[in-house]
């Protein structure tokens, strides 16, 4: 192999180097606003459409997740070690957006449970009520 194509080959890496690591960094940054936007609509609006949010979070973090795989520790820079950390800070903040949002769905539905238990307890409908199930 000569000088040039040694050169070519050792720049054709570097370029690529360069792209997976500048893509890094937006596919962070997207991440990044995803997860805000889900914590913020969580929040505010009762009409936000969680399965759609969980899909493109879904999709961010399978592009992460390719586009780590072959990445060295000495390709990462600062940039990304800050942005990442950023992202686990919002991720810990969904989570407990998401525990909450849960957690009243699951009173809600506790509470039409009870009510839907104490309607038919009411007597309308129990044995007791029919002659034949008396003794």
């Amino acid at each position: 192999m000569d000088q040039l194509e040694h050169n070519s080959g050792r720049m054709a890496h570097s370029d690529l180097t360069i792209s997976r690591v500048g893509s890094l960094t937006a596919i962070i940054n997207r991440i990044e606003e995803a997860v805000e936007t889900e914590t913020a609509a969580i929040r505010t609006d009762m009409n936000f459409d969680l399965k759609a949010s969980n899909a493109r979070k879904s999709r961010c973090l399978y592009e992460l997740n390719r586009a780590v795989k072959n990445i060295t520790a000495e390709e990462l820079v600062d940039e990304h070690r800050e942005g990442l950390l950023r992202l686990r800070g919002k991720l810990e903040r969904n989570e407990a957006a998401l525990l909450a949002h849960l957690s009243a769905v699951s009173e809600v539905a506790n509470l039409m449970k009870n009510a839907i238990q104490h309607a038919e307890a009411d007597g309308t409908y129990s044995a007791g009520e029919f002659g034949w199930a008396k003794s």
